[in-house]
């Protein structure tokens, strides 16, 4: 059987930070593999250098060493990332509409050919009707959505979230991590997704990549092989359980 290639290849990442009191190893030798279509689920310890190393996939800051190899050899995060924070970070003062369209002005693409793209992905995360609304009179669920939207606008190969439902409360994460599934299967996008919920992790994941206490060095990358599609009912069966028990024993919890 011929063998996989990668749509995105880490190897033997690392980050460290100068500060006042010396050398901050934050990342310490990370090496996984992400495929085309893959939703991957990275977690592990408070301040191990999780989102540290969704910026250095993204551009955002730069790699102290290590290699980061796309399937075609030319990665240009501009155009071939879309990242969804912590918070939704939108902008008030912008329509929804708007808020949606800024990645095609920051790329200084032809914005009106892209208002029908940013309609339709409205209707793609349920937010049709919503068009002209601001960000402050959305729910909390409703804003993600919007980020999720903005991020695919531009039509990236790799969606990027850091903990993008840590701050919903849990009937709506639950409900969130549903459509997330949705939209990933209709999209067909390919996700690494960070949260510090084990349960979410093995939930919504193909694989999850276990990361140890700082300086972090990956410990497993798990397969996880529920069927899909996924309904909350899986979250009751053996299986799942077993899969989130290995992650907890891997972070030694």
């Amino acid at each position: 059987m011929e063998e996989r290639k990668a749509l995105l290849s880490i190897r033997n990442l690392k980050k460290v930070y100068s500060t006042r009191d010396g050398d901050l190893e934050a990342l310490g030798n990370v090496t996984f593999d992400v495929f085309a279509k893959e939703f991957v689920t990275i977690v592990g310890p408070s301040g191990c250098g999780k989102t540290t190393l969704l910026k250095i996939i993204a551009g955002l800051i730069e790699k102290s060493d290590g290699e980061i190899a796309f399937d075609h050899g030319n990665f240009n995060p501009k155009t071939e990332v879309g990242f969804v924070f912590q918070k939704a970070l939108l902008l008030n003062w912008r329509r929804v509409l708007n808020n949606v369209l800024l990645p095609i002005e920051i790329l200084k693409l032809d914005k009106k050919k892209y208002i029908p793209k940013a309609q339709e992905l409205l209707r793609f995360v349920g937010l049709e009707g919503f068009e002209r609304n601001y960000p402050n009179e959305l729910s909390g669920g409703m804003q993600q959505r919007v980020s999720l939207a903005r991020a695919l606008i531009h039509d990236p190969k790799v969606i990027l979230m850091d903990e993008p439902f840590g701050a919903l409360d849990a009937i709506t994460r639950e409900k969130m991590n549903i459509e997330l599934l949705r939209i990933w299967s209709e999209s067909k996008k390919t996700i690494i997704f960070i949260t510090h919920d084990i349960s979410e992790a093995v939930f919504l994941s193909d694989r999850v990549v276990v990361l140890s206490a700082r300086p972090s060095k990956m410990i497993e990358a798990l397969d996880i092989k529920l069927a899909r599609p996924r309904t909350l009912n899986v979250r009751t069966s053996p299986e799942f359980g077993e899969y989130a028990l290995k992650v907890y024993k891997m972070l030694g919890i």
